[in-house]
């Protein structure tokens, strides 16, 4: 300021223009539209009028200097004032800066600091100051406006006066005295009269609280130092009136001397306080009751404590106001009320006047002359009123001549008219104010207000004074008591006439005076205080029996009245000024909207009541919201007009040009928009009661009507002109506040929404209008969010609040939209394609490309304020609900498939979004917890998308610095004068995971966020009532309970309210009317209560929610991104870093059950990685060239036994360590227990976890490399045990310390419950028990009785089972049960107790009941191999009998398997099983359709039938049988024996090649695992049967080398090119008894398919230990198998990784093969040499001598043996030898030789050498082909 910054100010101030800048904006082609024109004009006025406010701020803390200050009275001389004579904000801001100059009222205060501020005076500072501003003020050259001259010289003149009392200024003394010389200066240049009309009525002087202040200051001011001056205006007003009223006697003019100064100081007092927009109450200050009237509750702002002497300001004060009311002359008469009447503006104030008006004429009325007392008293203006009254009601005129001309008034002239109007605007301003003036004026026996007001109502007086009567009822009737006896009056008094008299001519009453009176002088006070009324009326007090006995009781002329004669014709009425026409449609829709808010549709509104009037039966009005709802439901004239109002409003406001009446127009055009919000609320409810009703009604949703053309610009443009009021936003936030929620509501529908996009983008420069709108709405910086809006917020506050609504309601639209079909609103709204495809869209910044800045941008800009600090996004705890929606939209483009590609694209590439925000994660904000959990949500869920595409489409440098920010655990170094820290490797994987300086660690980003979601919630305290019954409260709150539009089920507080009054309503006698104060009580806290209840569901909603986000984040972290981006321990540490956690989480005592699921879930998909994790380390670990087994047990030993010390390389367990497994195993455990008796579905997942986990302790697949073991069997057996068994013991040690408690809820989950968790609890127990050495588990099954209801439940599911197998089968959960409770069974059975607790049970026997087994479907004999078909999720038939009878079978399998200290008797019974289902069994071993299936079946049934149908078994059975069942038994197993038999010359003969040729069909990939599956079953099937005939001449004879089974013909080694029938019947005769030949064919088929097997099994082992260097053609080819799509879009890494599967998949599959074949060549070589020996040494041929002999003697023999052991099966000597010539046994001694020649017997010794000798120590092999090739070399005797 020192540096003349006054000077430069003022200069700028008087040079800024707005015409010049327009000139040379004008020149320069800087200017717009009209829009852009407005803007720049308020910026260059916001520039000057800042520039002023600057000034006034200094000023208001410290005065000018001397020459500053002279500066500013030289800038003031030159002003002047605007059209309507007020001075313009900036000249109003710089006389405010002088007067602030001029100020020194801290004298009086005697604050602390009062000498501070003293010395500091610039008079003190400055000695010329006083001497200059005075002479500069009394020079006579006038100002250019002599009132601004005036204001000032008075201020100085008060100033004067002030410091005159200062001791420092006593030199100063021919100053200080001229300060009445220098007010009397003011005072005859009007100053009163220049602040009344040009400073108080100034736009800006009651938007500045201190300018009213100063104003206050001044006046007061001068009436408490200035007593003398104040008394001189009272002297000199007394003398005018006098000469006015000579002047009127004689009849002469006025004379011109006459001076008003006092009348206009009362009018500005009036002025000034009639408005307090900051509540300040500074009128108070006038008011200094007596002393009965003090109390507590009507004291003063002075008055601390009762009969506390006011201060001596206060005391002058009033004294004025009570002198100036005494013997007051007539001309100060309206002045004076008008001075009081701005006085009583507070609810204090008001009480005050009442009582001095009281006052007034109770205790002075006996010193008056007059006889009504004091002509300023309450007892003197209603006396007045009475005689008015009176004295008119005579001259009422006859009816029929009434209303017809205005008669010449003979009873109140026009200075009576001005005084009654002053009075009774008094009276409506002290009655509006205070509640008890209303009441006790309303009560007063002789006053009688409300009586004499409607009286004169009804006599001939001018509208104006009518309107103010009608203004004072309305203040009456703002009380409840006083509306409801206020609408009876009306009625009666019928001042809108609603009943009709026989015979009367016309209409009378108000209804008369509008088309009369009021049309004619084009002037409509009356109209629009009639309004007022009824709008105060409608909210006070609302009868339904209004006009009852007279007429239809209700509302209904009185809303007729206001629609059809008010409404409807104000567009066509003359106004003789321009802005009444807006006020009369603001006042009249203020009472539609009054009407329809307070209604409900409610079923009796939609049946017709009947009521009895005059003895006649007529129809009952219907309430009037209803008629409303049924006018705006139609294309009715109040629709067209509301509609037409908002068009021609939007119109003017695009014209930027001032116009009268401008704020009343937007309040009407904000009713018309309220109205259709309500419209549109109701209108569900309101068609749906309507729809169920008998009315003849035909309404239309008001969206559709919106939709109708306009007959205006005859074009469907309504919603279009609404929308256009968004783009007014900055200048009327309440009119784009209504619109935006109208467009909210409407954009429900797809097909409105395809609709309003043609609208918006029809004409192009609208489409860039409201495209403009609705951003400038979500740009808009002065929007506010409010947690809980107050209604009276200041102005600013409230406009803030309502310009974040308006963005509130744009993001729903956008939310809403975008889940509707494109094109859509959103679209549009956000910028992307709308004639082209969505998904091609280029999104660009703002001006890029011609690129508009859309709500897109607008959105980002909100979201990234702040996002450059440490504090993160401004928005989330500024607008918290908005920058949840703000997140849910970005969230939704990105979800959405055709925006998902541009949106992230442009996030990524221009914004950086997503890393910006997610570095400020996770956001806490207590106070909107809700709200910030939301946020995150979306945030989080929109990360995942991210990580997810970018993972896809390898953008390995986004993802990797996502997985950087989101997993690392070291602090980022942003800033490095080096350059290290922060992203180091940009390329390689995230290597920071793993530093053990545990100094610098940090929390990893995925946990903090999860600390964020606080598990624990407070519930509210349940209700305790008295009144109500709780059971009964309970019933409301939840059938008040709806859907919010976040989709939580919340309860309706407003209807549970309505409901709630509406019961104590209904409650009558005098005992309920005396407890509602407590029922109301009792109300509120069940309203509380709910309130917290919806609050808790919603925190509820909000924390799963946001735990569903974050589990969704990391498993797509954890699943989508690409493995080699995390380091494999790095991977396994989180996860079990973010596994403890979790846990931590859920298992405190106090955390929310309801989050159980969500956290399983978790638990389980980290489960499912951490072992897939590890298990993938240790198979890539044996994947190193040459890895032996002895190695692999090393190494793997090496994953548990790492510790800091050693060198070697971290892998597998080394990072986490046992340790941390078990504590995840206990937490796991705990989480299991936790759960007790309910959440099974949560069990659900843990059960899977706990099965995943255990997984991590099973070896991996290990190649089978047919290596020799290097180590003896004692070696092995004393070895220490390996890694995989300790933590194998170590987890079951942990899972037993659990005890019973979990055995219990397991075993319970695997007997009943939801089906997944039965079949998760049964694989859990088949997992524990096979590794439970002490068999505790299965102890506790045997012992509770599980085991037994788990076999019981086999024969109970028989029928559910036999469902299964229809065509169309029903659901399928049983056959899973099934599979799960057979596998779970077939475990139990690999151990010996185990097998013998089934055996014991009886499973064989529940197996046999079991009908299902015998429903084999018949197979399609087209479809050979079941591969033509394309594959379906749902299996057919004969597929799921398969999936049901294998597991049967591989039951009794194992049972036979297991049971070796009771074998016969497990055979026995699974012999009974077989016979029971024989004709199934005999089905398949006829193998009539030859398929994978039926092949695993063949071979498991084979398997089954070698173990059981042997000799001795039916010895074993425990039954007694007779003969004939004894036989029947023996023909089953004699049938099985033969068809077994049959097997072989069908799949061990020519016959497999041509059935391994059908086969060759179907995709590559197909084909290829098909043809190993097809391979296996079919050498299983020959060994299984090879084995069987090697069982049957093993052990059914004593002396079994005289069984033979073979016949000695080798014809089928002679007829191999040939294609031979099936041998399938069911007795097979002995003419196609297999021969020899078959054996030997299957024995050189065998050792040809063993080198074949062999090769391909050592090049599969040579590309294990080289898959890196094979082509990517081939990898490609192994991993179709595993992963027949997609395989293209995995990365390289994972492709080695399934690749390695396949392989060593390969690898055990070509071992097994290899297995099989070198059994069945040593199983033939043994059945060869069996036959040969008994062929070639001891057959005797039938055409010998003795032949005959031998023949009887062996079939004696034969006949004994059979009678003695009840041997079953065949004796195929019988059969055959007979027919044995010596021709035969020479032949086959020949053709023997022959096919066993050298080449074979080199194979079979070679293949002993490879395979067999590595498998065991014996030569079999070579020792068999010695017998035999001495057998064929030997001479025959």
């Amino acid at each position: 300021m020192e540096q003349g910054l006054t000077q430069k100010i003022l200069t700028l101030v008087s040079q800024i223009n707005v015409n010049n800048e327009f000139d040379k904006l004008q020149r320069a082609r800087g200017l717009g539209n009209e829009k852009h024109r407005k803007e720049v004009s308020d910026l260059i006025k916001e520039c000057r009028q800042s520039l002023a406010e600057s000034l006034f701020a200094w000023t208001c803390q410290s005065p000018l200097n001397k020459d500053d200050t002279l500066l500013l009275i030289d800038s003031l001389a030159k002003v002047t004032v605007e059209a309507d004579a007020s001075l313009d904000p900036v000249n109003l801001a710089l006389l405010m800066a002088l007067l602030y100059c001029f100020d020194v009222s801290f004298l009086e205060q005697g604050t602390e600091d009062r000498q501070d501020l003293m010395h500091q005076l610039p008079l003190l500072t400055e000695r010329q100051y006083i001497a200059a501003i005075h002479c500069r003020l009394q020079e006579t050259q006038p100002w250019k406006l002599p009132g601004l001259q005036a204001t000032v010289r008075l201020a100085w003149a008060l100033y004067l006066r002030m410091i005159s009392q200062l001791p420092v200024v006593t030199a100063l003394a021919e100053f200080t005295e001229a300060d009445e010389l220098m007010a009397e200066l003011a005072i005859s240049d009007n100053v009163f009269l220049f602040l009344m009309d040009s400073v108080v009525v100034s736009a800006n002087f009651y938007s500045e609280e201190f300018y009213i202040r100063r104003i206050h200051n001044l006046i007061t001011d001068f009436l408490v130092l200035m007593p003398m001056k104040v008394k001189q205006l009272r002297n000199r007003a007394e003398e005018d009136a006098r000469l006015i009223h000579m002047s009127i006697q004689m009849g002469s003019e006025l004379p011109t001397s006459l001076r008003r100064d006092l009348e206009h100081l009362m009018l500005l007092i009036g002025d000034v306080y009639r408005k307090d927009p900051f509540s300040l109450e500074l009128c108070l200050e006038y008011w200094c009751p007596s002393e009965p009237l003090q109390s507590s509750a009507i004291m003063g702002c002075y008055l601390g404590v009762v009969h506390q002497r006011p201060p001596q300001r206060q005391v002058v004060l009033s004294k004025f106001v009570r002198q100036m009311g005494d013997l007051l002359p007539s001309t100060l008469y309206v002045p004076y009320l008008k001075m009081l009447q701005g006085l009583a503006s507070g609810p204090q104030s008001a009480h005050y006047c009442f009582s001095l008006l009281k006052v007034n004429g109770s205790s002075h009325a006996e010193n008056m002359q007059v006889a009504g007392g004091s002509p300023v008293s309450w007892e003197h203006f209603f006396h007045s009123l009475m005689l008015y009254h009176e004295h008119l009601r005579r001259d009422l005129p006859s009816t029929d001549t009434l209303h017809q001309r205005h008669l010449p008034l003979r009873g109140i002239t026009q200075r009576e008219q001005d005084g009654l109007i002053s009075y009774l605007q008094l009276t409506a301003t002290v009655v509006k104010w205070s509640e008890n003036a209303r009441l006790a004026l309303c009560e007063h026996p002789q006053w009688t207000p409300v009586v004499i007001i409607l009286g004169l109502l009804q006599c001939s007086i001018p509208p104006i004074l009518k309107a103010e009567l009608l203004r004072t009822l309305t203040a009456f009737g703002k009380s409840p008591e006083i509306a409801a006896s206020l609408w009876q009056s009306l009625e009666y008094t019928q001042i809108l006439q609603t009943t009709r008299i026989p015979g009367q001519q016309q209409v009378l009453g108000i209804e008369v005076e509008l088309n009369e009176i009021e049309s004619r002088c084009e002037e409509y006070p009356l109209t629009r205080a009639f309004c007022e009324l009824i709008s105060t009326l409608v909210e006070s007090s609302f009868p339904s029996n209004l006009g009852a006995g007279l007429r239809s009781p209700g509302f209904d002329p009185y809303l007729q009245f206001l629609r059809d004669s008010v409404f409807l014709r104000f567009q066509t009425r003359a106004y003789r000024k321009a802005a009444e026409k807006w006020e009369v449609a603001e006042v009249v829709l203020e009472v539609f909207y009054k009407l329809l808010r307070d209604y409900e549709p409610q079923p009796e509104d939609f049946v017709d009541q009947c009521v009895e009037l005059q003895g006649e039966e007529i129809i009952a009005a219907k309430a009037p919201g209803f008629n409303l709802m049924h006018h705006l439901l139609n294309e009715s004239p109040m629709l067209e007009l509301c509609l037409n109002l908002m068009e021609e409003g939007v119109t003017q406001l695009d014209s930027y040009a001032p116009f009268p009446g401008k704020k009343h127009l937007e309040k009407a055009v904000e009713y018309c928009f309220a109205l259709l919000n309500l419209t549109l609320q109701k209108e569900n409810l309101y068609m749906d009661l309507l729809r169920e009703s008998h009315l003849s009604l035909i309404v239309t949703p008001l969206e559709q009507l919106l939709q109708g053309i306009n007959p205006r610009s005859k074009k469907a443009d309504h919603v279009v002109n609404i929308a256009r009021y968004l783009y007014h936003g900055s200048s009327d936030p309440e009119l784009a506040f209504e619109s935006a929620k109208i467009l909210c509501h409407i954009s429900c529908n797809s097909n409105i929404q395809l609709k309003l996009v043609g609208d918006f983008t029809r004409d192009q420069i609208i489409s860039q209008k409201l495209m403009a709108g609705f951003v400038e709405c979500l740009d808009n910086e002065d929007a506010e969010e409010l947690v809980n809006p107050e209604e009276d917020l200041e102005s600013e506050k409230k406009l803030a609040y309502i310009r974040h609504e308006t963005r509130f309601h744009i993001l729903n639209l956008l939310i809403t939209s975008l889940e509707l079909n494109p094109p859509n609103l959103a679209l549009y709204l956000l910028g992307y394609e709308l004639k082209k495809p969505v998904s091609i869209t280029n999104l660009q910044d703002p001006g890029v490309l011609g690129c508009p800045r859309t709500c897109l941008h607008s959105l980002l800009n909100i979201l990234e304020k702040g996002t450059e600090g440490r504090t993160g996004p401004a928005a989330v705890w500024e607008a918290p609900h908005l920058a949840e929606l703000c997140y849910q939209v970005i969230y939704l483009l990105c979800a959405y498939a055709d925006t998902s590609g541009p949106t992230m694209r442009y996030l990524r590439t221009s914004q950086d979004f997503l890393f910006s925000q997610l570095q400020h994660l996770p956001f806490s904000v207590k106070e909107n917890e809700i709200s910030t959990l939301n946020q995150m949500s979306w945030l989080m869920k929109t990360a995942a998308i991210e990580l997810r595409v970018t993972s896809l489409n390898r953008q390995r440098s986004h993802t990797q610095i996502l997985l950087h920010l989101l997993l690392d655990d070291m602090p980022v170094k942003p800033y490095s004068a080096e350059g290290e820290g922060g992203l180091e490797d940009e390329s390689g994987s995230v290597s920071g995971f793993l530093q053990f300086d545990t100094t610098s660690k940090v929390r990893r980003k995925i946990l903090s966020i999860l600390d964020s979601i606080n598990f624990r919630q407070e519930i509210p305290e349940p209700l305790e009532l008295d009144f109500f019954d709780r059971n009964q409260i309970e019933q409301v709150i939840a059938n008040c309970e709806h859907k919010n539009r976040q989709g939580h089920m919340v309860c309706n507080v407003k209807l549970l309210h309505r409901v709630l009054i509406a019961e104590v309503n209904a409650l009558q006698g005098i005992a309920a009317m005396g407890q509602r104060p407590l029922l109301m009580e009792e109300i509120n806290m069940i309203l509380q209560y709910v309130v917290e209840r919806n609050k808790l569901l919603k925190c509820l909603h909000a924390k799963r929610h946001a735990l569903e986000s974050w589990r969704q984040l990391v498993e797509i972290i954890l699943t989508a991104c690409p493995q080699d981006l995390i380091q494999a321990e790095s991977r396994q540490l989180i996860i079990c870093d973010i596994l403890q956690d979790v846990h931590d989480k859920i298992l405190d005592d106090s955390a929310m059950q309801e989050l159980m699921p969500v956290v399983a879930g978790a638990v389980f998909t980290l489960t499912v990685q951490l072992s897939q994790s590890v298990r993938t380390d240790q198979k890539q670990s044996l994947t190193l060239p040459m890895l032996g087994q002895s190695q692999y047990n090393l190494m793997m030993d090496g994953y548990f036994r790492a510790s800091s010390g050693t060198e070697a390389i971290p892998v597998g367990f080394s990072c986490i360590g046992d340790s941390s497994l078990h504590i995840i195993l206990q937490k796991l455990l705990d989480f299991i227990l936790k759960t007790g008796g309910g959440f099974q579905r949560v069990r659900a997942h843990l059960y899977g976890s706990l099965l995943y986990y255990l997984q991590i302790a099973q070896r991996p697949d290990e190649p089978d490399t047919l290596e020799a073991v290097k180590t003896t069997m004692w070696e092995q057996l004393t070895a220490p045990e390996d890694a995989f068994g300790k933590l194998q013991q170590e987890n079951l040690a942990i899972i037993e310390s659990y005890g019973t408690a979990l055995m219990e809820v397991v075993c319970r989950d695997a007997c009943d419950g939801h089906e997944i968790g039965r079949m998760l609890a049964l694989a859990l127990l088949d997992q524990i028990v096979s590794v439970d050495k002490q068999q505790q588990w299965l102890l506790y099954l045997c012992n509770s009785g599980y085991l037994k209801v788990l076999v019981d439940s086999l024969a109970e599911e028989d029928t559910i089972l036999q469902n299964l197998l229809t065509p169309q089968p029903p659901l399928l959960k049983a056959l899973y049960i099934y599979e799960s409770k057979m596998a779970f069974l077939t475990r139990v059975a690999k151990t010996l107790q185990g097998a013998l607790e089934l055996l014991r049970l009886g499973v064989i026997g529940r197996l046999a009941q079991c009908q299902v087994y015998d429903m084999r479907p018949e197979t399609n004999s087209q479809g050979l191999f079941g591969l033509r078909e394309s594959p379906v999720f749902v299996p057919a038939p004969v597929e799921r009998y398969r999936q049901i009878l294998l597991p049967a079978l591989q039951l009794c399998q194992v049972i036979l398997t297991s049971s070796t200290g009771q074998h016969l008797q497990a055979a026995g019974q699974v012999l009974q099983f077989l016979i029971s289902h024989s004709d199934t069994i005999q089905a398949i071993l006829r193998c009539q359709e030859v398929s994978v299936g039926s092949l695993q079946e063949l071979a498991l049934l084979t398997g089954i039938i070698s173990k059981t149908a042997l000799p001795g078994v039916l010895t074993d059975l425990d039954i007694s049988v007779n003969e004939g069942s004894q036989m029947e038994l023996q023909g089953h197993i004699g049938r099985f024996q033969r068809q077994c038999l049959g097997l072989l010359s069908r799949f061990g003969g020519s016959d497999c090649q041509h059935l391994f040729r059908l086969q060759e069909e179907g995709t590559r990939e197909d084909r290829a695992s098909r043809k190993d599956e097809f391979e296996l079953a079919i050498q299983q099937i020959c060994s299984n049967v090879m084995e069987y005939c090697q069982a049957l001449m093993l052990q059914s004879v004593p002396n079994s080398q005289n069984i033979c089974l073979f016949t000695p013909s080798l014809s089928e080694m002679n007829t191999r090119e040939g294609s031979r029938q099936d041998v399938q019947s069911s007795v097979v005769p002995y003419w196609h008894l297999p021969g020899l030949g078959i054996v030997i064919y299957l024995l050189k088929q065998s050792a040809n398919n063993f080198f074949v097997y062999y090769d391909g099994h050592r090049q599969s082992i040579s590309k294990l230990q080289n898959v890196e260097q094979l082509p990517p053609d081939e990898i490609k080819e192994l991993c179709q198998s595993l992963m027949p799509v997609r395989v293209d879009k995995i990365s390289t890494s994972q492709k080695y990784i399934l690749a390695r599967r396949r392989l060593v998949k390969l690898i055990n599959n070509r071992a097994k093969l290899l297995s099989l074949c070198s059994y069945i060549i040593e199983t033939c070589l043994f059945i060869l040499w069996r036959h040969l020996e008994y062929y070639l040494l001891h057959c005797m041929p039938s055409d010998s001598q003795d032949s005959l002999f031998f023949s009887m003697n062996s079939f004696r023999n034969r006949e004994l043996e059979a009678t003695s052991s009840m041997e079953p099966s065949l004796d195929f000597r019988s059969l055959g030898l007979n027919r044995v010539s010596q021709q035969d046994i020479d032949q086959l001694q020949i053709e023997t030789a022959l096919n066993f020649g050298e080449s074979l017997q080199k194979r079979l010794l070679d293949i002993e050498g490879l395979y067999c000798k590595v498998r065991s120590r014996h030569s079999f092999i070579q020792a068999l082909v010695r017998r035999v090739r001495g057998l064929l070399k030997a001479p025959r005797l």
